[in-house]
């Protein structure tokens, strides 16, 4: 039986002309929360085909993965929980649905499909007896029946969990929700449940660090000197941009506006000079990133949250024995302006604070949840960003982009999936909790798919199950000697030049020198981190404008553009330089035909490839 996708593909070869059918393959790049999952007997190991809309099957009996059966199910399966040796759901995230599918029968296929909120990530069973499926959703889509004033009313939360009784799905065509939480933050993501069952964790996906944006009329002379200024209700502000307001040719810069973040100890909204601005932020949001929920109560109800856990959380995992949560994160730096060498900010800042993000965007952690306290632990602390590129050796013990955890029966060994680095790390609980661990090759383990992305653990057999999106595969690792012992591969539709392609957005080995971060740090799985940034350079100079469309820049990009927000990749295929401004582009040339020529070229759209053009231009 052909997959969903596999019909949308054969009505749109009908409808394309010849010769262009090749180019049908639509890449969604979602990202996999829960790819692999394990029958309770651990015969069996469940894994989501995310491009190809199945759920595999494979079994464990001989000691390593045979691929059994392929059951079709939604668009997009990002995540698998089994309930019993029987029984798995599966998590489709471009369909709005989880299928449920009936793995005791031959062949297997699904016998009931549950519709949900917008865009589902994340499913674990809890509460009474383990029947109750929570499911992670986005307030708002065709299947939530969430009024249209909910968007823009204050107050509302915008992070949904969806809980079904498994014993009694209801009548309902999509299923009949037991209970449909509404947390307050948007978007959520991972889940996990503590011992016994009886507690769910539910993290915010883009979560945010306390920063935002204050406008250029606000911020009063961007473009000169730091004077003061008043707000419509008489309030005096520390007027103007931190220095420099210049590039190094004292080329003044455009009026902009201004990012500032949240101080902890003094309750202001500050600058990098320490300036507060509380007076010019209108309202400030709770800080909550991951949600406790009371699985027991009828109906379940959210009890508690936790703040400071990251700005972008990717994962969560319960230790056994002790019941502490670690949630993989990163912590994004965009409330320190500019790109490039810092040289001429630093000369004028005459101050040791950063004066650029090159090398420091985000940094890689996971945050410990104890109780009432939040212990962020960077897991890259060896790196000395004051030297940049860094020394040989650095990248190699860097762990870039921390998605899947799972930790051992024992509570002992915490086992990370880092997706940006092609590797699994391996840490002692302890270690990381005390921060006594130290980075180190011996602790990873490289898997030649790349792009680990979940993992499974298999103790009965001493082994742990990688599945490895850049190949879209899965990797049998040794956990006595910590070596990848084979390899198994799932069918992949993608083109080529996806495949080719996903390496120079994830690898930060491959992108970075310090291999903490690549350009997927702020385009999270080819979408974007919901920050904004302010990327200007002042050790540059202003580019010519080669645009065949000019509306507003003029006739030249400033090297200061002051805070823009992070801007989705997808779909940007034949559309331009959509870089912001527009500024990274290829377009040297005068406009060609589409796709990827001149002006329009995104092939050169890349933070290297721009780096190559500002060089031609600035010698032209």
């Amino acid at each position: 039986m052909p997959t969903a996708r596999r019909v949308l593909l054969l009505v749109s070869l009908l409808l394309v002309p010849p010769g262009v059918a090749g180019a049908s393959f639509v890449t969604f790049e979602s990202g996999q929360v829960r790819p692999l999952a394990m029958s309770p007997n651990g015969s069996r190991l469940f894994a989501v085909n995310t491009p190809d809309d199945r759920l595999e099957i494979f079994d464990l009996t001989s000691g390593t993965p045979v691929h059994a059966a392929s059951v079709p199910v939604g668009l997009e399966p990002v995540a698998v929980a089994a309930r019993s040796d029987g029984e798995v759901w599966v998590v489709n995230h471009l369909s709005d649905s989880v299928s449920i599918v009936d793995v005791a029968t031959s062949p297997p296929r699904v016998t009931r499909t549950l519709l949900v909120g917008d865009e589902p990530r994340d499913i674990v069973f809890a509460g009474p007896g383990g029947n109750l499926a929570f499911i992670t959703t986005a307030h708002r889509g065709q299947n939530s029946g969430v009024p249209l004033a909910d968007l823009t009313t204050p107050g509302i939360g915008r992070a949904d969990v969806w809980v079904f009784d498994a014993t009694d799905l209801g009548t309902g065509l999509g299923g009949d929700p037991r209970k449909v939480l509404h947390l307050f933050g948007d978007t959520p993501r991972a889940l996990a449940v503590a011992p016994g069952g009886s507690t769910v964790y539910a993290a915010v996906f883009h979560s945010g660090n306390q920063t935002t944006a204050l406008s250029e009329g606000i911020v009063c002379n961007g473009g000169a000197s730091a004077g003061t200024c008043n707000l419509p209700d008489g309030s005096d502000m520390p007027g103007g941009l931190p220095p420099p307001n210049t590039n190094f040719n004292n080329v003044a810069g455009p009026e902009t506006g201004l990012i500032v973040k949240f101080d902890q100890a003094t309750g202001e909204w500050q600058d990098r000079l320490g300036r507060d601005w509380s007076a010019a932020v209108r309202f400030s949001l709770p800080d909550e990133d991951v949600f406790a929920i009371d699985a027991d109560a009828d109906p379940p109800v959210a009890t508690g949250a936790f703040s400071g856990v990251g700005t972008v959380i990717f994962n969560l995992a319960v230790n056994p024995v002790t019941g502490r949560v670690y949630a993989s994160n990163t912590e994004a730096r965009n409330e320190v302006r500019f790109e490039g060498p810092g040289a001429f900010a630093a000369t004028v800042m005459g101050a040791p604070s950063p004066t650029t993000v090159r090398g420091h965007l985000h940094e890689a952690r996971i945050s410990v949840i104890d109780g009432g306290t939040v212990t962020p632990r960077h897991l890259n602390k060896h790196i000395d960003y004051t030297t940049v590129p860094s020394v040989a050796g650095t990248k190699e013990k860097s762990l870039a982009t921390p998605l899947g955890m799972v930790v051992s029966s024992d509570g002992t060994t915490l086992w990370v999936a880092a997706f940006g680095s092609g590797a699994v790390g391996v840490f002692d609980t302890a270690e990381l909790e005390n921060d006594t661990f130290v980075p180190n090759t011996a602790d990873h383990v490289t898997v030649t798919g790349g792009g680990p992305s979940g993992l499974a653990l298999d103790e009965a057999r001493g082994q742990l199950y990688v599945l490895t999106r850049f190949d879209n595969g899965i990797s049998v690792i040794d956990t006595a000697t910590r070596t990848q012992t084979a390899h198994v591969t799932l069918f992949d539709a993608e083109p080529a030049s996806v495949k080719n392609g996903r390496p120079v957005l994830y690898d930060a080995q491959l992108t970075s020198s310090n291999g903490e971060a690549a350009c997927a740090a702020c385009h999270i799985f080819a979408d974007f981190d919901s920050l904004a940034w302010d990327l200007g350079n002042p050790d540059d100079s202003p580019l010519p404008n080669n645009n065949p469309f000019v509306v507003g820049g003029g006739v030249s990009f400033s090297p200061l553009k002051g805070p823009m927000t992070t801007q989705s990749l997808r779909g940007m295929a034949n559309h331009g330089p959509m870089h912001w401004r527009g500024d990274r582009t290829g377009g040297l040339d005068a406009p060609s035909v589409q796709p990827n020529g001149g002006a329009f070229n995104e092939d050169e759209l890349t933070c290297a490839a721009y780096v190559i053009v500002a060089k031609k231009r600035r010698a032209a």
